[in-house]
Parts: structure tokens; C-alpha cells; sequence
């Protein structure tokens, strides 16, 4: 097995805005009754009334440091794990900080870490790896989204499937605990970059070229052509992530997937014949997150006692662009 770092996530927090039921979107965009379980597998999901992704992310942070006894002082690092973002400048994290009950008396860092729905894994590799004892002591990885917002009113697939919310983790170097981070690996294959895309409001389309269209400024997503990619690839990329390790992906205790969908989380357990409750999943009452999808499932799992200290755990998912990465670390 890889060579294990003294890794420990000390607490973890979320924040959820107003649940939003199926039934709701679907009375108001006049789909079909139960159009949204049968297609999406999303029977509720959270979406913000007056929230700010900042605001979200900020009471997330302050949820963990709570429970972990700890104050913004405390931490020598925030990073900000999100493929949305309250303002273009100044960066996500800043913003989240700026919200923080300590944030303007308090001058930790802050950074920006974006690979869209795999934000939350890239992160967590990077706080693993900077995270030394000296230094680096104490990171806060946050991931806080607001998909609702960029949802086209004319495509079900899509405005039925996500949700909005926030969790964060605080990682620490701990010498004296069994807890560590094993190993991390990504890939991207380019030739997914168009499946999922927000065309409108860079400087390809820059907003003062093309004005608001929902069209355009919508998140757009090639559903099948995704799936088809995601099962073409992911039985190489998972062998590439076992492949020197002395487990295989069944040893691993518990599995956490990014909740891209219903297909894909079903896609996953078939191909790979995983045992009933290895993969956790909530897609029916959050929808897909984006970034938070991953943090927000590892914290209710953990507050549900689903994984346990000394159990091997995996991130796992695929992101736009397209990419798959996966991260092993023992709670």
C-alpha cells in the first residue's frame, strides 16, 4: 500500500437552505406528477430563498469549528471547494471568509480550488498534502453551491436534478491518531469538455456580447453521452487507483459517490458489484450538489455513525470537463 500521511478530519458542518419537494417544481413548471423520482430519482432537494453562497459556506465552517471546539484563529488555512461563486472577483474564498463571525479580525488565508463536482476531492488531496505539523497544522476545506440559479425553466433533466447547500471539513496532521490520507488520482478526458457546459458568461460569451438568454447562461447537459463516457472509462481509472494497493475496491468500508444522478449512482454499483450499503447515497432528498455532494454525503454519513474511526473510506465521482478522480483515506 501507498505510504499513509497522519491525516485526520477533526469535525465537519453543513448547511442546508429550504427544502424544496418534487411536487412543488413540478406544479410550477407543469411536468407530470412524479416526473422528477421517475426520471431524476430526486423526491426533495434544498434550494436558496436569501442565501448567498458565502452565507452558506460561512455557517457550514462555523457549524464544524463548533463542534470541534475551535476558533477561525485556530485554522491555517480555508479553502473554498466550488464550481459557483457569488461575485467573478474577489475569489470565492474571500467572500465565504468575509462572513465568517471572526472573518474581519481573523487573517487566515484563503484559496480557491476549482475541478467543478470534484472540487471537494481535489481539495481534500491538496489540504492532505500541505497539511505538516508546522506550518500547515489545521486546514478547512468548504464547499458551498448554489446550482438553482443556473437552471433552464425549459429542461426538466436539469431543474428537477440539483439542489443548493454547503458542508465543511477540518482537516488535521495528527501523528497520534490511525487516521490518514492513502492516496488520490484523477484523469481527464477532454473529449467530454462539451457534455456539461455553461456556455454564457465568460469571455467566449462574454455578458456585454451576449445578454442574458436562458439558454445560453443555463448549465446544459448531454446526460447519455456522459453515462457513456463514465462507463467506458471508469473501469481502467479504478484499476489504476487499486493497482497498487494491497485492497481492492471491495475491501474498502464504505464509498462515497458524487451524486451526479440516479443512472450514474446505479451505473457505479453495478459495474463494479458492490455490497448493499457500501455506497451511500441521498440523491432522492438533496439532488446533485455539485461540489457539495460529495461532503455533504460523508457528513451525514458520519453523523449516522455509517463509518467509523480506522474504516477506509473512498471519494469517488466525475466532474464536467470531463474528469474522474477518486481519494482513499482511512477515518
Amino acid at each position: 500500500m501507498n505510504s499513509e500521511k497522519p491525516i485526520r478530519i477533526i469535525a465537519s458542518g453543513k448547511y442546508l437552505p429550504v427544502e424544496v419537494s418534487s411536487e412543488e417544481l413540478e406544479e410550477k413548471h407543469n411536468l407530470p406528477k412524479g416526473w422528477s423520482e421517475a426520471h431524476s430519482g430526486v423526491i426533495s432537494r434544498h434550494h436558496v430563498s436569501f442565501e448567498s453562497i458565502g452565507f452558506m459556506g460561512a455557517r457550514a465552517i462555523e457549524a464544524a469549528l463548533e463542534k470541534a471546539n475551535l476558533g477561525l484563529a485556530d485554522i491555517d488555512l480555508l479553502i473554498s471547494a466550488g464550481a459557483t461563486f457569488d461575485y467573478p472577483l474577489p475569489s470565492q474564498s474571500s467572500v465565504i471568509k468575509s462572513e465568517l463571525k471572526e472573518g474581519m479580525s481573523c487573517h487566515v488565508p484563503a484559496l480557491d480550488v476549482d475541478t467543478t463536482c470534484l472540487s471537494f476531492v481535489s481539495a481534500f488531496e491538496i489540504a492532505a498534502k500541505m497539511l505538516d505539523g508546522d506550518q500547515y497544522k489545521r486546514i478547512v476545506i468548504v464547499s458551498s453551491e448554489i446550482a438553482s440559479k443556473g437552471l433552464n425553466s425549459q429542461n426538466p433533466e436539469t431543474l428537477t436534478l440539483f439542489g443548493d447547500g454547503a458542508a465543511a471539513f477540518i482537516l488535521s496532521y495528527d501523528e497520534s491518531s490511525p487516521s490518514a490520507f492513502i492516496k488520490a488520482y484523477f484523469k481527464t478526458w477532454s473529449e467530454g469538455l462539451n457534455h456539461t457546459m455553461i456556455r454564457g458568461g465568460g469571455a467566449v460569451h462574454f455578458f456585454r456580447d451576449y445578454p442574458y438568454d436562458e439558454k445560453l447562461h443555463s448549465f446544459d447537459m448531454d446526460g447519455i453521452k456522459v453515462l457513456k463516457l463514465a462507463a467506458k472509462k471508469l473501469p481502467e481509472f479504478m484499476d489504476f487507483v487499486c493497482k497498487d494497493l494491497s485492497i481492492t475496491l471491495a475491501g474498502v468500508d464504505v464509498i462515497v459517490p458524487h451524486q451526479a444522478s440516479k443512472a450514474g449512482i446505479c451505473l457505479f454499483k453495478k459495474m463494479f458489484d458492490l455490497s448493499a450499503g457500501k455506497v451511500k447515497e441521498n440523491i432522492a432528498t438533496y439532488g446533485n450538489c455539485i461540489a457539495a455532494s460529495i461532503p455533504l454525503l460523508l457528513h451525514d454519513t458520519i453523523e449516522k455513525n455509517e463509518i467509523r474511526r480506522g474504516d477506509l473510506c473512498m471519494l469517488v465521482g466525475t466532474s464536467a470537463g470531463f474528469s474522474i478522480g477518486a481519494l482513499l483515506f482511512r477515518y
